[in-house]
Parts: structure tokens; C-alpha cells; sequence
């Protein structure tokens, strides 16, 4: 078996959710659509429908079995999402594309205050975008269309019922395997082309690596709880050899690899983003360099775009606008690579963390998006991340691989507005499976540190603003926990005065994340009463709900750092910049601002990297005055809360968590 469960919480495998209208009738329209099975269906346990769709479905389109439920698995993991659209409007188990309504909004490099860059040695960048019109939504992104016309069933029915979707599903890929001249075989060998045609790829590169892994998955077999409860396997078949020269009979593309710097295991083309002057001496969108022989790079950003592939991709060759390194696309997980690791790309709001970091944009554009994400983007994601992890020494944990939502404010001033991406309904537990560092619990009792882990299936905090200000978003899992002032939920959230500078109250907006921590990230313990664990967070003591029965943290280990002896508080920062006296001459003296927080005396913060204050001088398109300055003043990297800080190593003392 591939590494897999029947939990869904334990499977291997932005900030914005909707439901369709007529979510809630799923479970009313499985029942008749699986009426026409034979009458011992009558009797089945609810938790084996969808099997038995599967099952049916297959028989009806003369589809094998285990090419249905393997391509499935690629696409949803087999979870039906209670008829809530995927983030590049994909529904139901089959990832049915109905992106009708999708591009109600602009890329979130085009939103807000966040200046992308994130260095005042320049003017801020605020690039704005103009989206492109639904008609320009390719094929693969109208799928559920083409299968309402092959099915006879209606657009709703394949949106908001998961037995119909799994017959549209089949009838997409019997069409497939027509088109192609290919037999409806009861060999799952025989169905390889018709397996990349309907990932929606248009090269062949993609396509055959979509097909490869819906055939690793058949050879390995999957078994899983999914998100309705419905118990669904595949068991193995490793006999199963896929005749590959069906392909070169699908009419797609070459698409090249070269100049890539991607794993073999995904497909990967070269979109570059350009370096060029526009303009009064002006440049974008990013930076040369030389890393990591002149600066190490320590990071990896998560991003959703906001913006469809097609016009994500025209705007990173927009000199005028911004760039990030890499860009994955929702519905087969392809690649494409814009920004070569060393040079610096514009995409974290924070300079610091930009110079250090390489940033993966990830396809997801509807007007209320991350409900969630394909399984095959997860896969090609995580085998990117896992190469760059190896080839530049970047830890794989949560202190390293972050989101753009755990990226610091580099000043004060800057907090309000940074972004808040991948958002609550990136399923972190999952995706570090996926790169084989799973989350667990270091010790039994104590230990002085949690790292949140909540079920993400049946984690399903309340937030407002997914579709409309302070209206409650769609029930949804979530990576995310909330926290209070007292070990009680009608006590106040805790408050963020640097995100709420007026002294406003934090809320359960799903974009505020003043009061929340996120799966796997590690928090020193400060409290516990009953049902509740209370943890150090932005200068405070934060509680948050965490019951025996469902836990939504487990003990844990490791290093903490607290303020030196006879310092009552120790300023926070949100970058590591080098003490004043490091800077050569011709390099203007950054400001090491703290932040507006305090960390006081008997706190104590998880530690990640002790690194020496570092900042890349390239404010001009000439690159002969570029430097990298590196100070002897040290910092300590901190899980100070739900972002990410940094505090001086004078100013603190490191010693090992205790219960």
C-alpha cells in the first residue's frame, strides 16, 4: 500500500471556502441515483455507496474499476468535499472543472497593502493586475460541461452528488479512450492514454507523469475514511503494465524540461520572469544573485495564486509586476519554474525572508477560494519541495516550510498588510506526509512543547468573510486552532496589536489570523487546565481547546529560548538585519526595528535557526553594487505566533523545554 489510511486524519496523502447552493442535497440525491444498481443495494451500509458508485459506474461506461478509483484518488483522495468547488473549481470525487464563475478576483500579489519585495531601500511595489474574462477558461478547466452532455445528468447533480460525479468522471474517460481509437477494455493496461487526456494536460510531459502516478497508485493500491465517512479501497495490482505508446497518439505538445531546476518526478518547463529596466531606471521583477554560495537559503513559501495558470503565467513575465520562483497548476501538477534559486524573487512582502527563500505559487483563482486542493498539485508539490529540501539543506519542518501567512511584517507598519495565504484550509498534515516528515507527538506526558496537530477532517472552526463580510463560511476542516484569553470559548480571542494596531478585537474572519496557530507548529507550553492548554504567544498567554477524546495538539520537545537573567522584556523582530557597524561604505545602514510586541521575562518560545543578521544590498538594476552584508550580531528564529519572528541572541537565553 502507498502510504495511506483509513483515517482520514492519519492518510498520507487562502484563505476561502464556498459551498454550492445545493450542497446540502447530496446526501438526498445519492439514494436515487443509486437506485438503478440491483435491489441487494438496498441493504448496503451507507459508508459503501460511494464504493458501490464506483463499482457501477465502471460497469455502465465499460471503464475498468481500478482506472476509475485510482484517477479519482489523484484528483480528491475520493472525498466529495460536500459539494464545495476546489480552488480551480473542481467538484466532487472526479474533480469535475466548472469555472463558469471563477476570476471574481485578482492575483493576491495584486491585493492589499503588501509590498511584495518587502525592502524600503526602493518604492514599494504595488502591481495591479486585471483578470482575464471566464471566456478565455481553457478546456480542462470546463470538464464538467462536456460530462453533463456524455451523462444526461444535470450540472448540479454532477456538482452536489458524489455517486453522479464518479459517472461523469467515467463517461470523460470512455469518451477519452474513444477518441483516442482505443477499445473500451476491461484491462486497465489498455487505458494509459486515455488516463493523460483526462488530466487536461496539453503536453505530453504532464500528461505522462499524471498517468504514471494514477498507475502507481493502481499498482500500489489506496484504502481510506473519506470526509463523508465512506469506506473506499483499491486494492493493489503491481501486475498491471500500462502500454505508454498510447501517448504519442494523444496529440499533445513536447514540452521541454531544460533549464529546470525540478526533481525527475514531476513535469517542469521554463516560464522565465524577466530582468529588465522599464521606466525612470526602474526594474522588476526580481533579483540576481548567487545563492546559496553568497547567502544560504533557509526557507520555502507556500503561496495560492489567486489567479488562473494562464494569466498567473503572463503576469510573472510582466516585468513591471512581481515573481516568485515556481508556479504548480491545480488540475494535473505541472510546473512551471520562472525565477532559478539563486536570484532572489519578489513574492514574501519581507526582504529578509525573500533573499532567503524560494516561493511556490500554487493555481487557485475562484471568487471564494481554498476550499481545497487536488491531490496531484499536493503530490507534485511536496517532490519539488523534498528536492529543493535536500539540495540546499532546508529543513522539513514548520519553522522552514511556511506559508506566506507565517511570513512576518519586516516593520510595524507592514503587519496590517501582510497576506494570509495558503490559509486555514491547507491541509499541512497531509502535505508533510507527503514529504515523509509526518507530525507526532515526541513524548507521551510533558516535555514543555506542543505542536498542533488537530484532525483536519473534523477540526471545523467557524470563520466569517469566505464570501461575504462577516457571513460564516461553509463547514470545512481547517489546519487551524483557535485562541482565547481564558480557558474558555466565550472569553475574548486573543489580540495581535500589531495586526489590530487600534485596539480593535481580533475575529474569526478567515482572513484575520491574530488568534491562531496553525498544524505543526511548535509552541512552549505555559498552562493547563482540563480540556485546555495554554502556550506563550505574542507576548501573552494563549489557551485553546484540546480535549483527550480529540485532541488538537500533542506533547512534545525540544529547545525554547526566554529572556536573560534581569531583563524584564527583550524587543521582537520580523527580520535578522546586521548590526550598523557591518555596513562597508556605499551600503546604506538598514534600521533594525523591533516590532510592536514584548517578550517578558518567565516566557518562553519554541527556537528554530541561530543565524547571523544578514541583508542583500540590490536596490538598482546594475548588479556591481549588489553585496551581501553579514553582521556578528545573532539571532534566534522564533515561533512567536502565528507568524514567525526573530529575537537578538544577546538578548536571550536557549536551555531545553520542560514539563
Amino acid at each position: 500500500m502507498r502510504a495511506s489510511a483509513t483515517d482520514p486524519n492519519a492518510t498520507a496523502g487562502h484563505r476561502r471556502a464556498r459551498r454550492t447552493a445545493g450542497a446540502i442535497a447530496s446526501a438526498a440525491l445519492l439514494l436515487p441515483l443509486l437506485g438503478a444498481a440491483p435491489s441487494s443495494t438496498a441493504a448496503q451500509a451507507p459508508s459503501a455507496q460511494l464504493q458501490r458508485a464506483f463499482a457501477d459506474a465502471a460497469a455502465e461506461y465499460h471503464v475498468p474499476q481500478s482506472v476509475l478509483l485510482a484517477v479519482s484518488y489523484l484528483q480528491s483522495r475520493w472525498d466529495a468535499h460536500a459539494g464545495a468547488p476546489s480552488v480551480s473549481g473542481g467538484y466532487g470525487p472526479m474533480h469535475l472543472t466548472d469555472a463558469r464563475t471563477a476570476i471574481a478576483e485578482a492575483p493576491h500579489h495584486s491585493e492589499g497593502t503588501e509590498d511584495a519585495r518587502g525592502d524600503s531601500s526602493r518604492a514599494a511595489l504595488l502591481p495591479d493586475a486585471k483578470v482575464p474574462e471566464n471566456s478565455e477558461l481553457p478546456s480542462r478547466l470546463k470538464t464538467l460541461t462536456k460530462a453533463a452532455e456524455l451523462t444526461g445528468l444535470s450540472a448540479e447533480q454532477l456538482r452536489t452528488d458524489a455517486a453522479a460525479n464518479v459517472e461523469g468522471g467515467a463517461a470523460l474517460l470512455a469518451a477519452a479512450q474513444q477518441d483516442l481509437g482505443e477499445p473500451l477494455s476491461d484491462d486497465a493496461a489498455d487505458w494509459y492514454g486515455a488516463v493523460a487526456r483526462f488530466s487536461g494536460a496539453d503536453d505530453s510531459a504532464t500528461a505522462a507523469t499524471y498517468a504514471d502516478d494514477v498507475y502507481d497508485v493502481i499498482h500500489e493500491g489506496e484504502e481510506r475514511l473519506t470526509d463523508a465517512g465512506q469506506q473506499v479501497a483499491l486494492a493493489a495490482q503491481p501486475e498491471v503494465s500500462p502500454d505508454t505508446a498510447q501517448l504519442r497518439r494523444a496529440g499533445l505538445r513536447a514540452a521541454s524540461a531544460a533549464g529546470t531546476e525540478c526533481p525527475d518526478s514531476v513535469a517542469c518547463e521554463w516560464v522565465p520572469a524577466p530582468y529588465e529596466e522599464f521606466g525612470e531606471g526602474d526594474y522588476g521583477n526580481h533579483d540576481l544573485g548567487d545563492r546559496p554560495a553568497s547567502q544560504s537559503i533557509k526557507y520555502i513559501v507556500i503561496h495560492d495564486t489567486e489567479g488562473t495558470w494562464d494569466g498567473v503565467l503572463k503576469l510573472v513575465q510582466d516585468p513591471t509586476y512581481v515573481s516568485w520562483n515556481y508556479t504548480l497548476r491545480s488540475t494535473d501538477g505541472h510546473i512551471a519554474q520562472h525565477v532559478k534559486a539563486k536570484d532572489v524573487a519578489w513574492h514574501a512582502g519581507n526582504w529578509y525572508i525573500n533573499a532567503k527563500s524560494i516561493g511556490l505559487e500554487h493555481e487557485g483563482f475562484l471568487a471564494s477560494p481554498d476550499a481545497w486542493y487536488t491531490e496531484e498539485m499536493y503530490q507534485a508539490s511536496a517532490r519539488l519541495v523534498k528536492y529543493l529540501s535536500k539540495k540546499y539543506a532546508i529543513p522539513l519542518d514548520r519553522q522552514h516550510i511556511i506559508g506566506h501567512d507565517n511570513v512576518p511584517g519586516p516593520t510595524t507598519s507592514t503587519i496590517p498588510g501582510m497576506h494570509t495565504d495558503p490559509g486555514p484550509y491547507w491541509d499541512w498534515q497531509h502535505y508533510f506526509t507527503l514529504l515523509g516528515h509526518p507530525f507526532h507527538g515526541a513524548t507521551k506526558q510533558g516535555g514543555g512543547l506542543v505542536t498542533v496537530l488537530p484532525d483536519f477532517y473534523k477540526n471545523q472552526p467557524v470563520y466569517t468573510g469566505c464570501v461575504t463580510k462577516d457571513e460564516p463560511c461553509a463547514a470545512h476542516g481547517s489546519s487551524e486552532v483557535r485562541l482565547y484569553s481564558q480557558p474558555d470559548e466565550t472569553s475574548p480571542l486573543i489580540k495581535d496589536i500589531g495586526l489590530h494596531p487600534k485596539g480593535d478585537a481580533s475575529t474569526i474572519d478567515v482572513n484575520d489570523v491574530a488568534s491562531r496557530v496553525s498544524t505543526g507548529q511548535q509552541y512552549a507550553v505555559a498552562g493547563r487546565d482540563g480540556d485546555w492548554t495554554a502556550i506563550w504567544y505574542l507576548g501573552q498567554k494563549a489557551w485553546f481547546k484540546n480535549p483527550k477524546k480529540q485532541p488538537t495538539a500533542v506533547n512534545a520537545s525540544g529547545s525554547v529560548i526566554t529572556p536573560k537573567d534581569g531583563l524584564q522584556e527583550i524587543p521582537v523582530y520580523g527580520r535578522a538585519y546586521p548590526e550598523k557597524e557591518a555596513y562597508p561604505t556605499g551600503v546604506p545602514v538598514q534600521s533594525v526595528s523591533p516590532l510592536p510586541y514584548q517578550l517578558l521575562a518567565g516566557q518562553e518560545y519554541a527556537v528554530g535557526d541561530k543565524v547571523p543578521g544578514e541583508y542583500f544590498y540590490a536596490p538598482t538594476f546594475d548588479t556591481a553594487p549588489h553585496k551581501v552584508v553579514i553582521g556578528t550580531d545573532m539571532y534566534y528564529e522564533i515561533q512567536f505566533g502565528h507568524r514567525v519572528a526573530f529575537v537578538r541572541a544577546a538578548d536571550v537565553k536557549v536551555m531545553p523545554s520542560h514539563s
